[in-house]
């Protein structure tokens, strides 16, 4: 699909065989920072990216979000393999 910004004439195409990705930034505490970077580091199969989704997928489903691509999230975390953790 392509969109065309009459004002600006700028062509922009978006691509929706690809999820949307978006880029945060946040604060957070040293000891919850130490206890994600720990946990990252002791588990391989995970990375900050990983673990950030999944605890906001966990998050939003636990206090009634609907969405199915999160559910899909949260659903995937749950059945992954013992070893993963």
């Amino acid at each position: 699909m392509n969109q065309i910004n009459q004002e600006n004439n700028i062509e922009v195409k978006f691509d929706n065989s690809f999820p949307s990705k978006v880029s945060l930034e946040t604060e957070l505490s040293e000891s919850l920072y130490e206890t994600m970077k720990d946990f990252v580091l002791h588990n391989p199969t995970w990375d900050q990216y990983k673990l950030i989704n999944s605890a906001l997928a966990t998050f939003l489903v636990q206090n009634g979000c609907t969405d199915s691509s999160v559910s899909e999230i949260y659903i995937n975390q749950l059945f992954r393999p013992s070893n993963s953790f």
